[in-house]
């Protein structure tokens, strides 16, 4: 009755119950009729769920017709919105770290707003078929861009992760978190939905995931392999992988723990000792936690007001304009304001999941929650980190640190989910 039970759950009545109800009444029976029982009853199981995903998609693609509260027009202004509101917050958090000055990062940032947002939309009007059918080639051209920092990367902080193409810098460990996510959306959207659970079917999205992990790791850089590693077990999990597995793999990467120790770089080391017990050297390795963690406390309820925080205007505040311009914003506008950015986050990385169980096909739906897992990712661990949380791993706050490479990555990634959103109402793409 277990198995009848999770059936009806999949669909309400009808021939194929009694199907069912049939086989499981006759499986006292043995040898070859006992499996060809088994057999017709693993059959109706996999209908029943391809049945149970049709009424889905077709729930879905009434709702693309008849809209809803947040209709199909509106969700795209309410992104866009989002994403501007977000980036001029990050300008005056910029033009505060210069002192009241829209140079040299407000500046810059607002161009690039601009300029990343005609990209974004241009992108968001091309054929979503395009994108799905180059999926894995800009994948692999991204990979190739991520091997060549190997040969020609340019050092800086302590790592090797930018190259210099016509003039500008770029970070394409960045980028290949958007490619990373075009081909896992790819992989899932061209199999058929009882092949997905397969564990045969893992080995390729691993694939996809360990190659750029393995070079980001090689530069080093330990928080951005981190990110990668947090976002392709977000895409697992949100495609249906079995539980299971990834409780295995939690297993297996607790105790993986202490060899990755001997690998890790001085830097890295001092990083996590730093995380564990800052003050045990308070003016070294420790300086940057101690000031972030004092400057959002000092902020209070309300904060101390715009261009009036004292430790960012006496320096005592480091990279105030990328990794802790949190903290900045937390020292000025306190706790409403620093609560009031996060809601702002909540909201975009809520408007892309919605986007997501919005479209029709597999493609666009593991597009758009990948997008928002990384935001949120980015998010969750640029707060953690400058609120003591977790180890200073040098992740930006997504549209609001300085910074060319990430903000091209959110923006652009964010252009490919208003193309989701605007071809959601198509179900399959394989016939690009």
């Amino acid at each position: 009755m277990g198995i009848l039970s999770t059936v009806t759950g999949f669909l309400s009545g009808g021939d194929t119950l009694k199907q069912v109800g049939g086989i499981i009444d006759d499986l006292h029976m043995s040898g070859e009729e006992k499996a060809e029982a088994k057999q017709k009853l693993e059959t109706i199981l996999i209908q029943a769920e391809q049945a149970a995903q049709e009424q889905v998609s077709a729930r879905w693609e009434a709702d693309m017709k008849h809209g809803s509260t947040l209709s199909k027009n509106i969700r795209p202004l309410v992104l866009i919105f989002l994403v501007i509101l977000i980036s001029f917050i990050g300008a005056a958090g910029l033009y505060s770290a210069a002192g009241g000055s829209y140079s040299p990062w407000a500046s810059r940032h607002l161009i690039r707003l601009v300029v990343f947002l005609i990209l974004a939309m241009i992108l968001a009007l091309i054929n979503i078929k395009f994108i799905y059918k180059f999926a894995y080639i800009f994948f692999i051209l991204s990979l190739l861009l991520l091997l060549s920092v190997e040969l020609i990367g340019v050092f800086g902080k302590g790592a090797t992760r930018w190259i210099n193409v016509f003039g500008f810098s770029i970070q394409p460990s960045e980028l290949i978190k958007i490619t990373i996510i075009l081909a896992l959306a790819r992989f899932y959207h061209d199999l058929k939905f009882d092949e997905i659970k397969r564990i045969k079917n893992l080995f390729f999205p691993i694939l996809i995931l360990f190659l750029p992990f393995a070079l980001v790791v090689i530069q080093p850089d330990l928080g951005t392999a981190l990110s990668i590693a947090m976002l392709g077990i977000l895409i697992l999990f949100a495609s249906g992988i079995r539980i299971w597995k990834f409780v295995l793999g939690f297993f297996v990467l607790i105790l993986s723990i202490p060899l990755s120790l001997n690998y890790l770089q001085p830097y890295q080391k001092d990083r996590i000792f730093s995380f564990l017990n800052p003050e045990a050297d308070a003016l070294g390795r420790g300086y940057q936690l101690i000031q972030s963690k004092i400057a959002l406390g000092s902020g209070g309820l309300t904060g101390k007001g715009f261009l009036e925080g004292s430790q960012s205007y006496l320096q005592y505040l480091p990279e105030k304009q990328t990794d802790f311009i949190f903290t900045l914003i937390g020292e000025e506008f306190g706790f409403i304001g620093t609560m009031f950015i996060i809601l702002l986050f909540l909201l975009l990385i809520s408007v892309c999941f919605y986007i997501s169980i919005k479209s029709n096909h597999i493609f666009g739906r593991i597009l758009s929650i990948g997008v928002g897992s990384n935001l949120f990712i980015y998010v969750i661990m640029n707060i953690s980190m400058v609120s003591g949380l977790m180890p200073v791993v040098g992740i930006p706050l997504p549209l609001v640190s300085y910074g060319g490479s990430a903000m091209l990555a959110i923006i652009i990634s964010l252009g490919l989910v208003l193309n989701a959103e605007l071809n959601g109402n198509l179900k399959k793409l394989h016939n690009a």
